[in-house]
């Protein structure tokens, strides 16, 4: 007598057999077999939330589709990688935080109102408080004077206070940077005193605020910052490099650092360049440079430093460089500062004289100040931040 399965099989060839599946009893529709072995579906439905429906092919030619279930929200990846951010400004960086929000959608500007009572101390108001609740929140400031700086740091001390998932402040230029270190005794270390402000802001929803920070003067300045805040130290040396493989003697451009000091801190972002090293010694009470070495002959020579005050330094370099031979010189620094409208030290070479005049003379927008009085003023080119500001809000 022949024995008789419990589990007959809809098709003639019961071959191929596929393992039995058991399914938990909130699942309302079993698995279904095809007879065509070269395709298995599995349906199935559950309460409240339904289980993905997954096809599957023994064809390599096909892709596997993956369909969403009706709970879940639609996205595609670039929105699931985006990070909306309410960005904050101060007036100075209005400018600048534009051109920030224009790099992507994701990020939104949001307005302060800067206030001040009769006798001078801020009145400030932080428009739709309640509105970044939960919310990704930055600012972007500028301490171009002590006088800014206070205001400045009460909106930067209650932004993480308003229930936001994180903050970021973005500080491109950190002022105090020329001071960090003493001479002798009762020199104040106010580089120091500013990074231990920024220490203390509080926390946010997702814990210590990240600092954005571009060229910091001093390496050992990064050393500086408490564990309550994250510094993440970027470079405006890309944009360099990027503006200068658009010129046309780009194959001929030499790199040149006024000191040593200019030299440890680029020196390895900007290598594939021939290298000239300058060096400024002490004759009483002047200080002279001179040529330590490389070849500027016949180069066109860019001076990369990371900030300029009154510009004397790149001055004399400048005059260095034009008597050891350099084609052209033209200039680079991140913190374009010039007290005292400095900048009109500089004079534009008119395709000829490097001895009288820079070819180029390239900062960023990290001092706003600075960018409105030397705009559409040859020799100066400003190469904006914005960019890779945006791109630091992401991280």
């Amino acid at each position: 007598m022949s024995s008789i399965s419990p589990f007959p099989s809809p098709c003639r060839n019961p071959k191929p057999s596929f393992p039995q599946i058991r399914l938990p009893n909130k699942v309302n529709k079993l698995i279904k077999s095809h007879c065509n072995p070269r395709f298995r579906t599995i349906e199935s439905v559950s309460k409240p939330d339904s289980i993905p429906v997954i096809h599957t092919s023994s064809n390599s030619n096909s892709s596997p589709r993956i369909p969403m279930s009706s709970s879940s929200s639609a996205f595609d990846s670039t929105t699931k990688n985006s990070k909306r951010v309410c960005l904050f400004y101060c007036a100075e960086t209005k400018p600048l935080a534009e051109r920030v929000a224009a790099q992507s959608d994701s990020i939104e500007l949001r307005t302060i109102t800067w206030r001040t009572f009769e006798d001078g101390f801020p009145n400030l108001f932080i428009s739709n408080a309640q509105g970044i609740r939960g919310q990704h929140v930055a600012f972007l400031a500028s301490f171009s004077s002590p006088g800014v700086i206070f205001e400045q740091l009460s909106v930067i001390y209650a932004l993480p206070k308003l229930f936001v998932s994180s903050f970021t402040l973005v500080l491109p230029f950190f002022p105090t940077g020329t001071s960090e270190r003493m001479e002798e005794e009762g020199d104040v270390a106010t580089a120091f005193t500013l990074a231990r402000i920024l220490s203390n802001i509080p926390n946010s929803r997702g814990g210590p605020t990240s600092l954005v920070i571009f060229d910091i003067h001093a390496l050992q300045e990064r050393f500086y910052f408490g564990d309550n805040i994250l510094p993440c130290f970027e470079s405006g040396i890309p944009l360099l490099k990027k503006r200068l493989q658009q010129l046309p003697d780009s194959d001929n451009i030499s790199i040149a650092f006024p000191d040593d000091g200019a030299w440890k801190r680029f020196h390895k972002q900007l290598q594939h360049f021939p290298t000239i090293v300058c060096a400024k010694v002490r004759e009483g009470d002047q200080r002279i440079v001179r040529l330590k070495e490389g070849e500027p002959e016949g180069r066109h020579v860019v001076i990369v430093d990371d900030l300029v005050q009154s510009g004397g330094t790149l001055l004399e370099c400048q005059k260095v460089l034009a008597k050891h031979g350099a084609a052209k010189i033209s200039a680079y620094v991140t913190h374009g500062i010039f007290p005292n409208k400095s900048w009109e030290r500089f004079q534009h070479d008119n395709e000829g004289s490097p001895e009288n005049g820079l070819t180029y003379f390239w900062i960023t927008d990290s001092c706003p100040l600075t960018v409105k009085e030397v705009k559409n003023k040859p020799p100066f080119e400003v190469l904006s931040l914005a960019g890779s500001i945006a791109a630091a809000l992401q991280i």
